[in-house]
């Protein structure tokens, strides 16, 4: 392992935007005087050979001033300073690159999983700080003399660690001190093929033991399970990051019963192909998001829910991932039964991206086949007429919606090739729905017809078990309300019986028996 690196050579590890924004700040730095360095995982990543992408610089004495100088002496760039005063740290970037810049600091921590309170130190304290071993290595920057090669500074003993594969933090209360770390070394672990040596999972274990997780906000363990899945951009397979999270029981102090179930890690690998190498031209999207969906779905609903509330995971993300669990299962089983490039297509264009990345990692062979060809083609056409074709020609309201999507199936199902064919069956349509009007018209007239008009039928329908009103002795009854047979009654030769209200029986009745009352005797 090569442990001296002249500065021009470092450069070549570099990309170039990054590259030409290190060099301005090491030359002026050469310029003051004043120590640089390289550190953490980029010399790390040197040593090893693998090219730097997030570079930390390293400033003995007035990181600040030194920044500022960078700034005036490029004027021609625009360069930003944007300062991190709680953790001591800047950051110079321009339009093309940006690198972090820091005085060295030492830190303390006033309680378990707290946020370390920072002050200025030695580089020897600065060192002493950090991680993992392998994270603590200090590469010098000699801008003055490029071609002069620097010795690694190794003050912990991190390059026989890195030789052997081995991951070890400084002292036995690290993971006391920031229970986050466990998660760094899984992620350094999978990438680099390292394991935990024997006395930092010691650590780990006495951390969770003591409680150490609990004190960590949801904010912050959520960002690092967004990391998780950044990773599969370096190549690293993020379900094989949190199998090891999950067998060092770190997810389960998080929340009781948190696991990863084993079925789940074969389409976390798939997710996280798709990650490195994008299946299908797509915008920005959130890798975690469609992450999460897969891992939680198939745990109980209580653990879903606390896991979510856990993480500080809210709103409309938080009801996407749990969501998924029913949601991903039905549009499996409706992609297996679509008929159509069409119908396929009418499934996905409504999901988002991490839903529907999601359902790929999930989905057998043959659907995943349907969503390439869906994902590289039939996502960016465009069908041959918009809404405003369809409202000239009539169409109006919900209809158009609905007369746009079956024009579209038709389109990408081959059934129409071009504009003409789509405005004929627009107009096929257009017909459909006034026909549609008409008849719902028709039966609304209708029903208003049935009603007669006035107070000429009070109730018609006969009802079962139904007791007559009681008579008020005080005025004559109303023979409307009154109640009627339900057996029709007999008609004569000539037609219906129609004897006025003033003759019948019980009227006639009525009027002897009020005479019998009133005659004088």
């Amino acid at each position: 392992m090569k442990t001296a690196h002249r500065f021009d050579e470092v450069l070549e590890f570099v990309p170039p935007a990054q590259a030409r924004l290190l060099e301005r700040i090491a030359r002026t730095a050469a310029e003051r005087a004043q120590p640089i360095h390289l550190v953490g995982g980029p010399v790390r990543d040197l040593l090893l050979g693998r090219a730097l992408r997030d570079l930390d610089l390293l400033v003995e004495g007035d990181a600040r001033a030194l920044a500022e100088a960078v700034v005036r002496a490029h004027p021609e760039i625009g360069l930003r300073l944007e300062s991190h005063a709680r953790f001591g740290t800047l950051r110079l970037a321009s339009a093309e690159a940006e690198l972090d810049v820091a005085g060295t600091r030492r830190e303390r921590y006033e309680r378990p999983g707290a946020l370390p309170e920072v002050e200025s130190g030695s580089l020897e304290e600065d060192v002493g700080r950090r991680d993992f071993s392998v994270n603590a290595l200090v590469l010098p920057l000699d801008a003055a003399a490029p071609s002069r090669a620097c010795e690694v500074v190794d003050l912990v003993g991190g390059i026989p660690d890195l030789a052997a594969g081995r991951l070890r933090v400084l002292h036995g209360r690290s993971f006391h001190d920031d229970p986050t770390r466990a998660f760094r070394g899984a992620r350094l672990a999978v990438r680099l093929g390292f394991k935990f040596e024997r006395r930092s999972r010691t650590a780990l274990r006495d951390a969770l033991r003591d409680g150490a997780f609990g004190a960590v906000s949801g904010e912050r363990f959520r960002r690092e399970l967004v990391m998780v899945f950044e990773e599969p951009r370096r190549g690293v397979d993020a379900g094989r990051v949190l199998a090891l999270l999950s067998e060092t029981h770190v997810l389960s102090a998080l929340e009781p019963g948190l696991v990863l179930p084993r079925d789940r890690q074969a389409p976390l690998r798939r997710l996280s192909r798709s990650i490195e190498t994008p299946e299908w031209p797509v915008a920005r999207w959130r890798p975690w998001l469609a992450g999460l969906s897969i891992w939680l779905a198939p745990l109980p609903v209580v653990t879903r829910r606390r896991t979510l509330e856990r993480l500080s995971i809210r709103g409309e993300q938080a009801a996407r991932i749990f969501r998924f669990a029913n949601e991903g299962e039905r549009t499996l089983r409706a992609l297996a039964k679509a008929r159509g490039r069409g119908a396929v297509d009418a499934l996905l264009s409504e999901l988002g991206e991490e839903t529907i990345q999601a359902v790929f990692a999930l989905a057998d062979v043959a659907i995943r086949r349907r969503m390439l060809r869906w994902g590289a083609e039939d996502r960016r056409r465009r069908a041959p007429v918009v809404g405003t074709d369809l409202v000239e020609l009539g169409i109006q309201g919900p209809d158009v919606g609905r007369g746009l999507a079956r024009i579209r199936a038709a389109f990408l199902d081959g059934e129409i090739a071009n504009r003409e064919e789509a405005l004929v069956l627009a107009l096929e349509l257009a017909r459909r729905a006034a026909r549609s009007a008409n008849r719902g018209a028709a039966r609304r007239g209708k029903k208003r017809g049935a009603v007669a008009p006035g107070d000429a039928i009070l109730d018609t329908a006969p009802r079962r078990g139904r007791k007559a009103p009681a008579a008020d002795s005080r005025t004559d009854p109303d023979p409307a309300s009154a109640p009627r047979s339900s057996e029709p009654e007999p008609e004569s030769k000539t037609g219906p019986k129609t004897e006025s209200i003033s003759g019948s029986k019980s009227d006639k009745k009525l009027e002897s028996e009020q005479g019998a009352r009133t005659e004088p005797t």
